[in-house]
């Protein structure tokens, strides 16, 4: 698709594993604080992580909320002492950043679409954890930019955030650019915030008219950029 030049991808569930990299790191963290960690308890994590990224991605709370309440509120839940969750939570982070876990296909996909486009990564997720899990990619070899909401000081869906973006990239037809990502919330709609064309990819199912385009698998991407 000659249309466009740029496309900018959402980091986790487009990209990178995100369920099974932070499934990896609450394990890692919780066995080295002394708590067994099971399935029932990787859930209750979660849940109460995904729920405080909800409030964020919808501008109800400030970034550094989530970091102070999702392991304050599991060791609340779990009986521990709730005065562990900050450094409980800078330790999953760093913990996070060792474990960049690609979806089947994303490292084929990005090579395949590096010679044709000039790609950046977008993401809401914290710096340390980000530029961990990125910088020990192998799509790092493709995909040469990391733009992260917690260094630009907005984030997905703000016109600004995707403003901020697009003036470091040099990019003056926004008429060009391909907004990727799997959230309608923060990916879609930012995209449509800053006069962007967007492509959801939704591999689960589902249908919306906010998408310029949906593709549920890589397959279809390419075909769509081919």
């Amino acid at each position: 698709m000659n249309r466009y030049r740029y496309l900018l991808f959402d980091a986790d569930e487009t990209l990178f594993d995100f369920p099974q990299s932070e499934r990896l790191a609450i394990v890692k963290t919780l066995g080295d604080y002394g708590f067994p960690c099971g399935e029932e308890m990787i859930s209750l994590y979660s849940g109460i992580n995904h729920a405080l990224w909800q409030k964020f991605n919808l501008g109800e709370i400030p970034r550094e909320q989530i970091r102070k309440e999702r392991f304050t509120k599991l060791l609340e839940a779990i009986g521990g002492d709730p005065a562990l969750g900050p450094e409980m939570d800078r330790h999953y982070a760093a913990s996070l950043g060792g474990f960049g876990v690609l979806y089947p296909g994303a490292l084929e996909l990005c090579r395949w679409l590096a010679p044709h486009y000039e790609m950046a990564i977008v993401t809401n997720g914290f710096s340390l954890s980000q530029h961990g899990r990125f910088d020990r990619s192998p799509v790092r070899e493709y995909i040469p930019y990391l733009f992260i909401s917690e260094e630009l000081g907005c984030q997905k869906p703000q016109k600004l955030f995707f403003d901020k973006v697009l003036e470091a990239m040099g990019i003056t037809e926004r008429e060009k650019v391909l907004v990727i990502g799997d959230s309608l919330n923060s990916d879609i709609q930012g995209g449509k915030n800053a006069g962007l064309d967007t492509c959801w990819y939704n591999p689960e199912g589902g249908e919306s008219g906010l998408p310029d385009y949906t593709v549920r698998s890589y397959e279809e991407l390419m075909e769509l950029l081919l």
